[in-house]
């Protein structure tokens, strides 16, 4: 779609969190003198979001108890998520209901040949079928923008720093350079890094995902050609969330941020949330369609 500057800076993110994870592997090999476990944790790292990647509609899925609809069972659904897809010239993703009283909407699936939409029966049961349009429309360019695999790698690399910092901690601090005690204002200094960049790296994932959910609303709007519908729906979303959040528990924590509002309502974290102000994404619609 249009939003170039979108992906230009979501590329600037990605390149700056790997440049953290070239210095802290730097550091891990100059202060313990042990490069073999870097390469350890990298494969490790590499496993894990190719695993979480190629499997992430079905974690997805099986953690919302979501289960698939036929054409016979949501007639109008299918119709509406066909009519978009044919727009976009792209694949028709599976279409999956979550029993989640909680209304949202994710997508899912690691290529748009394999994407999965879902809705959850909140969500169903509270907008207009306008306003179900224009969020299908936001979901399926999540699909199409392949931002299941950014926001994978993004998570990978995060956690990647997060478990060297955590060794080096634990097992690398006082070995030093060659065995010996090392320098100790290095090694401090070291260390710090070592706290501050996993901290960063979550900071930039945060920015990445709310980067991505802004160029959705954007390109999801342009799909269906309603931002306002889209503005109305979000409204709707962030009071039904506030009235019924997702429960909080670790199997939800890792797909939250595939969902088109924060499912744990405005108490979750801000320094960290994956989503942009409910209040900012509106007023961006809103001027899209001309309003100010």
């Amino acid at each position: 779609m249009h939003h170039h500057n979108g992906r230009l800076r979501t590329l600037g993110l990605l390149a700056f969190m790997f440049a953290l994870v070239l210095l802290i592997g730097a550091l891990v090999s100059w202060t313990s003198g042990e490069p073999v476990f870097l390469f350890i944790f990298a494969g490790i790292g590499v496993l894990s979001v190719a695993y979480s990647y190629w499997n992430s509609d079905k974690i997805a899925i099986r953690a919302m108890k979501a289960y698939p609809v036929s054409r016979e069972q949501a007639p109008a659904l299918y119709q509406m998520v066909e009519e978009l897809a044919a727009r976009a010239q792209q694949p028709v993703p599976r279409i999956f209901i979550s029993p989640q009283p909680t209304p949202n909407a994710f997508a899912t699936g690691r290529n748009p040949q394999k994407g999965v939409v879902c809705f959850t029966e909140g969500i169903l049961n509270l907008l207009t079928p306008r306003e179900l349009r224009a969020v299908t429309g936001h979901e399926l360019m999540h699909i199409y923008n392949r931002d299941i695999l950014i926001s994978s790698v993004a998570a990978a690399v995060a956690g990647f720093l997060t478990t060297i910092a955590q060794f080096f901690i634990l097992f690398g601090g006082g070995r030093g350079r060659g065995g010996g005690g090392g320098n100790p204002l290095a090694l401090v200094g070291a260390l710090l890094a070592m706290i501050l960049m996993p901290l960063a790296a979550g900071l930039i994932q945060s920015a990445i995902s709310r980067t991505r959910e802004y160029d959705a609303d954007a390109d999801g709007a342009e799909l269906a050609q309603d931002p306002l519908a889209l503005a109305s729906a979000l409204d709707k979303l962030q009071n039904g969330i506030s009235r019924i959040p997702l429960q909080e528990d670790p199997k939800h924590d890792a797909h939250a941020h595939m969902m088109i509002a924060n499912p744990f309502g405005p108490r979750a974290r801000q320094m960290f949330s994956t989503h942009p102000p409910m209040e900012d994404r509106i007023q961006r619609l809103k001027q899209m369609a001309g309003q100010r």
